[in-house]
């Protein structure tokens, strides 16, 4: 019964169409009278600029300042190494096992110095935190 309710919910009548217009080609010109093959051709900078209106053209100026900004930021960004990863994670799983081993056996990794084990391991793990922060 709840289906059937859904279902006659659901239906809606097709005259419920939108204000907007459709042009020849298919495309919707909302509100502004703007062909959307026109709107495409400024998006992709393939538009004759003394056919567009002065919105179209700093639309169009607008487009290509910011492509030009997002291409100089990718450029400019640095990567680290491919070996900086695994080492940052090496450092934390090896400061975890340090710190495990020394609380299952009391005395190892390095028998003579008690409690500074975990000490070790602590930094081992506050190592690779600090290697994350310079991870790009």
């Amino acid at each position: 019964m709840a289906d059937e309710e859904l279902h006659e919910t659901d239906e809606q009548p097709v005259d419920n169409v939108s204000d907007a217009t459709t042009s020849n080609d298919g495309t919707r010109d909302d509100d502004y009278d703007i062909p959307m093959n026109e709107v495409e051709a400024v998006l992709n900078a393939t538009a004759d600029k003394s056919t567009l209106t002065p919105q179209m053209q700093r639309m169009m100026k607008r487009q290509a300042e910011n492509t030009k900004r997002v291409e100089e930021s990718i450029k400019s960004a640095k990567s680290n190494p491919g070996w900086f990863v695994p080492v940052f994670c090496a450092f934390m799983i090896l400061g975890l096992v340090w710190a495990v081993v020394y609380y299952l056996t009391g005395s190892y990794p390095i028998p003579g110095i008690g409690a500074w084990n975990l000490a070790i391991g602590g930094g081992l793990i506050m190592i690779g935190f600090l290697m994350t922060m310079w991870w790009r």
